[in-house]
């Protein structure tokens, strides 16, 4: 008879309320119950949406709570009727879910699900609707149905995607948002042509993803737009052929946009969350067939305007969630594709850390120069039980420190993993 999960005890990353420091705390994980899995995560990426529900905006942001949502792992445990994947198996845990059976999900015409949307807009799971994460007691609710930024994880089944087990974990982890998002708004969303115009508004992880779309869709034209000049070089490599700053005009920027292209963009992306911006990106379009994706979210209660006679001489607004694509079905087509060098994953890595940094990482990827920080999420613990069991016999502490930056030379609190060990 096999051994039934037990309580996991673990570290986790707690937001206890908005805008604190982030706790790392021991957290108990239950056991996963029918149709859901227990994810051991391996390595965390940080992403703008954890720190716009980080900061109190989020109207469904609820505290305490485990933020956390690009990631990638294996699979610890399943619960009773869980088929598709086993212990064992490399995954990438999905805030969009895909259950195959639901209303949207068989209309085939979007990549929305609705089985679990409201348990995990509520921080729970859809089971008891209850949490699966807990301190002393305490109900820690879960985040995007993903909570990626503990050790070990539980998701439902439909949001959780098998993939190669060759594929690096600690790069493939950004197919779990921020790629695929941009990817998708061009290859799914738009269906940028050959030969288009693209103008994309924010070069940050997933305006450059759109601009790597777009080149890869055979654009003729990719103009960047960002008000920090510096990330051209960068932007350069990922497609982007021009570059506007907004900064250096007086004129509105769609009206610059639409003089430098002869009356406009095939097709633009904002990538920032600005309703100004977002209102720019679709007057920037060419009359008649100019079409306008939103990619970024705005903040809560924000709303965007126009006048009606950019829609009525032609352009399209449209939205994307994910890119457009299927999680289960789609995030492992991605990772092939990756595999095989035909998209960009780790030129999007610009900083690598771990847990206990996590608060630092923050403040880094609000830093123009940062793309995305991937979080080793156990590289603290296997430095604490290979010290533990090494250190002992070493009296001198200086020696002890050097040990230990040698042992594991990408550390940043070697010394308090020394005194930890020794106290």
């Amino acid at each position: 008879m096999a051994t039934q999960p037990q309580v996991i005890t673990c570290k986790a990353a707690v937001a206890w309320e908005p805008n604190k420091p982030l706790v790392i705390e021991d957290v108990q994980v239950a056991p996963p119950q029918a149709g859901e899995v227990r994810v051991k995560v391996l390595f965390t990426a940080l992403c703008h949406t954890d720190a716009y529900t980080w900061s109190g905006k989020d109207p469904e942001g609820l505290f305490p709570c485990i933020l956390g949502h690009e990631a990638a792992g294996i699979v610890e445990s399943v619960g009773e009727g869980v088929t598709e994947v086993q212990p064992g198996d490399h995954v990438i845990p999905c805030y969009q879910a895909e259950c195959r059976e639901c209303k949207f999900c068989k209309s085939g015409k979007t990549n929305l699900c609705g089985k679990v949307r409201l348990a995990t807009g509520v921080g729970v799971m859809l089971n008891d609707r209850k949490s699966r994460f807990s301190i002393n007691g305490k109900p820690i609710y879960h985040f995007m149905g993903t909570s990626t930024f503990s050790q070990y994880t539980v998701v439902h089944d439909v949001s959780v995607a098998k993939i190669d087990p060759q594929a690096p974990l600690d790069k493939v982890c950004l197919l779990g948002c921020g790629v695929p998002t941009g990817l998708g708004a061009v290859w799914n969303t738009a269906k940028v042509e050959p030969g288009s115009i693209v103008a994309v508004f924010g070069l940050g992880t997933v305006g450059l993803a759109v601009a790597e779309g777009a080149k890869a869709s055979g654009a003729s034209r990719i103009i960047g737009i960002d008000i920090d000049s510096k990330k051209f070089d960068r932007a350069k490599s990922f497609g982007v052929t021009e570059f506007i700053n907004p900064k250096d005009h007086e004129k509105p920027i769609q009206q610059v946009i639409v003089d430098l292209t002869d009356g406009g963009v095939d097709y633009s992306f904002e990538c920032i969350g600005n309703v100004s911006v977002m209102r720019a990106a679709l007057e920037c379009c060419h009359k008649g067939w100019g079409t306008s994706v939103i990619v970024g979210v705005a903040a809560s209660g924000q709303e965007i305007s126009t006048r009606p006679f950019q829609l009525v001489t032609g352009r399209v607004w449209k939205g994307t969630a994910f890119g457009g694509f299927k999680s289960r079905s789609q995030v492992p087509w991605l990772v092939d594709k990756y595999m095989k060098k035909e998209i960009k994953v780790d030129e999007y890595v610009t900083h690598n850390m771990t847990l206990a940094d996590i608060n630092k990482a923050f403040d880094l990827m609000h830093d123009g120069g940062c793309l995305r920080v991937v979080l080793d999420m156990h590289f603290y613990s296997s430095a604490h039980a290979l010290c533990k069991l090494l250190l002992p016999s070493i009296t001198r502490p200086s020696s002890k420190v050097c040990l230990c930056l040698a042992l594991f030379p990408k550390a940043t609190l070697t010394e308090a993993v020394v005194i930890d060990v020794t106290k």
